[in-house]
């Protein structure tokens, strides 16, 4: 029975070498880079402020902002090039929407891939008893493929923004001090976007695999199936076929080998013996 056992739990992991499994693993791992990527980002600019008078100056103005980017409550001290005074100023802009409805999509998305994967190989059985399993996979793949879509194309879009409204020279705009020509502003150091830019790509890409994903999806299914009845043309290899033989310690004789047992009744008197037939003497 270990044998049997062991036989069996090959052939369950056996499903990851298909399509339908193995880009259930490549979705889930892929959904990580993209929550992760957006969701643990943390940023900062620095900008300066020259004043005419020097004491006023501040040449290294430190802006942080993060995940969910509500730019307009990112604040930051200015100098105002008078008597050591300094005004306060916010970022300009909310792309939290699009940046918490990409995230979210990517977390769920990772949730339902890995459980698929967890039924695809402990469970595979039952999720091929009926075609209930194979039409809500197939309704779910459908589900988030366009929001991943819908997802990705808007957070491009708010990441975009983001860029634009982090600028450094852009934020200088929002400085009293530096809309008088007698002092002098710049950019000491502006955002690194690698990690933003990364989430957009991979989010693009889960909408390729879960798209790619409902052909292989849709072959489990009983439309497909019955549709290649209704054609007469030959069965598809399924990953519900992928069968596991049942093994079953009374298929082996007393000699090891496999079979019925052979027929045990006496010889009839009518035998082939050499290849000519004997008859009973009459005498």
């Amino acid at each position: 029975m270990d044998t049997a056992n062991k036989l069996a739990s090959v052939a369950t992991f056996q499903i990851l070498k298909l399509p339908l499994g193995f880009i259930r693993v490549l979705e889930w791992l892929f959904a990580i880079f993209a929550f992760a990527t957006c969701g643990g980002y943390t940023g900062q600019l620095r900008v300066s402020v020259d004043c005419m008078e020097k004491a006023s100056s501040n040449l290294s103005i430190a802006i942080d902002f993060s995940y969910p980017f509500r730019l307009h409550q990112v604040s930051f001290e200015a100098p105002l090039c008078e008597e050591m005074r300094s005004e306060r100023l916010f970022l300009s802009g909310d792309y939290s929407s699009s940046a918490e409805f990409f995230v979210t999509i990517s977390v769920f998305a990772f949730l339902y891939s890995l459980m698929a994967t967890v039924v695809y190989i402990f469970y595979h059985n039952k999720y091929c008893d009926n075609n209930r399993g194979p039409l809500i996979d197939f309704i779910v793949t459908v589900v988030f493929s366009f929001l991943w879509l819908v997802s990705s194309s808007a957070w491009a879009k708010a990441l975009s923004d983001v860029k634009m409204a982090t600028d450094p020279d852009e934020v200088q705009l929002l400085v009293s001090a530096c809309k008088d020509q007698r002092n002098k502003c710049g950019s000491v150091q502006g955002p690194r976007w690698s990690g933003l830019n990364t989430s957009v790509v991979f989010g693009f890409l889960n909408f390729v695999l879960w798209a790619g994903n409902i052909w292989f999806v849709f072959k489990e299914t009983g439309w497909h199936k019955g549709a290649v009845k209704q054609q007469g043309g030959p069965p598809e290899k399924q990953s519900c076929s992928f069968g596991q033989q049942a093994y079953n310690p009374s298929s082996f004789d007393q000699s090891g080998g496999y079979g019925a047992q052979g027929d045990q009744s006496p010889p009839s008197e009518y035998s082939q013996v050499g290849g000519s037939t004997l008859y009973p003497n009459p005498m």
